[in-house]
């Protein structure tokens, strides 16, 4: 199958889920929205807990994604954080799978998929990945804590540098997420991030 429609089938799963509980999306609906057959559907996924593993597995990779981009953003180190963090509150806030994956906090509207790796008998790629482990929210903070300090280290970092800059990487990732799971007022998470990381060596 081409990845195309997998990106079809995958829009119009998550479409399906905007609208309504996920126990009420049916397979079938999902195939006509993107204009395959059931089977093609069930060839690609396997099942409806198939589709759901493959729609956080990508809704985790374009959180990911974004997380990149913010860090590419700006010359300076603590911008670059900062933007890492508006990113991350901005996409919960869009996002109810990545709200859920990043806090641990699945709603009865949500697939709950289990985070371990379920046995993959799939013969496409892309599924025998959704199959693997999925990350939990632990997963997250060291990603995008590992990814900034790869961005953010300069050549010749001593351990010590290092060490401190994944101190500052982690505080940043951990008050993003505090702000996910209870909103912060005015000046937002770009004025608590600023202020956390101006006392920290970036």
């Amino acid at each position: 199958m081409m990845p195309a429609a997998r990106e079809s089938l995958l829009d119009a799963a998550y479409t399906a889920l905007a609208r309504r509980p996920w126990s009420t999306v049916r397979m079938v609906d999902v195939a006509a929205a993107a204009g395959v057959s059931r089977q093609t559907l069930y060839n690609e996924f396997g099942s409806k807990e198939g589709l759901a593993r493959a729609l956080v597995r990508r809704e985790a990779d374009g959180y990911l994604a974004g997380v990149e981009r913010a860090l590419a953003t700006h010359s300076d180190a603590r911008e670059r954080l900062t933007a890492t963090a508006e990113w991350t509150v901005a996409t919960a806030k869009d996002n109810a799978l990545v709200r859920a994956m990043l806090t641990g906090c699945w709603s009865e509207r949500l697939p709950s998929p289990t985070l371990s790796a379920v046995p993959s008998s799939s013969a496409v790629p892309a599924q025998r990945r959704a199959d693997g482990p999925l990350p939990s929210p632990g997963d997250f903070v060291a990603l995008v804590r590992d990814r900034a300090v790869a961005v953010l280290c300069g050549p010749g970092a001593n351990k010590t540098d290092l060490a401190d800059l994944a101190r500052s990487c982690e505080l940043t990732v951990r008050i993003a997420l505090s702000c996910v799971a209870a909103p912060p007022g005015e000046g937002g998470v770009a004025d608590l991030v600023r202020s956390a990381l101006h006392r920290q060596p970036v």
